[in-house]
């Protein structure tokens, strides 16, 4: 196994290491680890977990650790670490630490046991700025942002050349009323990341998204996601569509399902990009068409029924609220907040007179279509004359190797998730502008 995994990790370790171009390159990693406290030791007694043994928690970190410091990635993102364990914590400090990491750690709110830990390596960058991002929701999820700079001979196109990194975990949707948080969860990811940026003025820089994101590539997040710009780096290096979504897996769960979660984003400075709010505004419609699709409405039916009693040709705020309640998206502590709502309202009134008739219903609710997004040719950013540093994907590998295919191997017992890195390649290329 560790021959395959040599393919990437030695690929990407040392300056020395260069690709077609005799460019460095640079590599990330994410991985959910499965907290002890989590990890079910007997399916006949779900109360029986790992944490309760010492020797089987402590030799499965220890591999764990194994792996990341043969693969050695510039950048680990980690997820279930189990923060709430000193032992634990000191283990991993300790030793990414020797290797020449410097290590940030997030718990999760209201003490739940586990978090986040962040390393990057000191031979690839500097850490400008770390910020913690706690969403204070019902899954008490948080998320990490790491502002880096490269260092030498990894900066090699500017002296300054920075990237912004987000490590987090989104809520598992246990039921339906939870697919909204996820989806309120990256809105504020991406407000934050967006806000900071403003705040200390940054130039356009490559963004990372990564971690476990409990959605798979036909969800609601990864749409959002992909409307703002954002690439799946996995899918960009194998060269799959956003329709590709049976191609590999990445995470066995608790209920038995395989599926593709964890991964790892990536928002180049020549990407088009949609006003973050209009692209919010959008998932949530995307999320109100799907529901009501799966009932069987046609435009017509749907229409009807956002009129709710109200006689005349057209939607009003009130019947909208109500339909917002009646398909579960708002009325309970994880829905849709007031705000939301008069954001979602001005979006749909596109005359702005209080009403929303059947055209603009058609044109921002309905028959809204998902663009797909893609890189911006030269022919099209003629007009930016402004030069900047993103990433080429060189390549990306899931561990262990069976996940590549669709297929979840029997004996595989270092997590209920795979391990998924990429390589990086600094290249030049022009800035884009935020599309409304």
């Amino acid at each position: 196994m560790k021959g395959r995994i040599s393919k990437i990790g030695s690929y990407a370790i040392s300056s020395s290491i260069k690709d077609h171009h005799q460019q460095p390159c640079i590599s990330c990693t994410t991985f959910n680890i499965l907290a002890p406290i989590y990890k079910r030791l007997s399916p006949k007694d779900q109360s029986i977990r790992e944490s309760d043994n010492r020797a089987y928690w402590m030799g499965r970190n220890h591999r764990i650790i194994d792996w990341l410091l043969y693969e050695r990635s510039s950048i680990i993102c980690l997820q279930e670490f189990w923060v709430g364990n000193e032992e634990l914590v000191s283990l991993y400090e300790k030793r990414l630490g020797d290797a020449g990491y410097l290590c940030y750690k997030l718990g999760r709110t209201n003490n739940r046991g586990d978090g986040l830990l962040t390393a990057v390596h000191k031979d690839y960058f500097r850490v400008v700025n770390s910020r913690d991002l706690l969403f204070n929701d019902c899954g008490d999820r948080v998320a990490q942002l790491l502002h880096v700079e490269l260092v030498p001979p990894y900066s090699q196109y500017e002296s300054h050349q920075q990237v912004l990194i987000v490590n987090t975990h989104l809520l598992f949707p246990h039921d339906s009323t939870l697919s909204i948080v996820r989806l309120q969860q990256v809105y504020k990811i991406l407000q934050y990341v967006e806000s900071y940026q403003k705040e200390v003025d940054l130039s356009p820089m490559p963004i990372m998204l990564c971690g476990d994101w409990n959605g798979s590539k036909r969800g609601h997040v990864y749409k959002f996601l992909r409307s703002q710009g954002f690439v799946s780096s996995y899918d960009t290096a194998h060269r799959y569509t956003d329709s590709d979504a049976h191609k590999w897996v990445s995470h066995r769960n608790h209920r038995g399902n395989i599926c593709a979660v964890d991964f790892i984003w990536l928002l180049n400075p020549n990407r088009y990009r949609k006003l973050l709010k209009t692209s919010w505004s959008e998932a949530v419609f995307g999320m109100f068409r799907y529901l009501l699709r799966r009932a069987s409405q046609t435009a017509e039916d749907a229409f009807a029924f956002l009129k709710t009693d109200n006689d005349g040709d057209y939607i009003t705020f009130m019947g909208f609220c109500e339909t917002l309640r009646q398909l579960n998206l708002t009325g309970h502590c994880n829905g849709l907040t007031t705000k939301e709502i008069k954001d979602l309202w001005i979006q749909a009134d596109i005359d702005g007179n209080g009403l929303v008739d059947y055209k603009e219903f058609q044109q921002r609710i309905w028959n809204q279509n998902w663009s797909e997004q893609r890189d911006i040719e030269d022919g099209e950013a003629k007009g930016s004359k402004e030069q900047t540093v993103g990433f080429s994907v060189k390549n990306a590998v899931l561990f262990p190797p069976e996940v590549e295919k669709g297929r979840w191997p029997e004996n595989y017992s270092l997590s209920d998730h795979a391990r998924l890195t990429v390589v990086f390649s600094p290249i030049r290329m022009p800035c884009s502008q935020l599309v409304s």
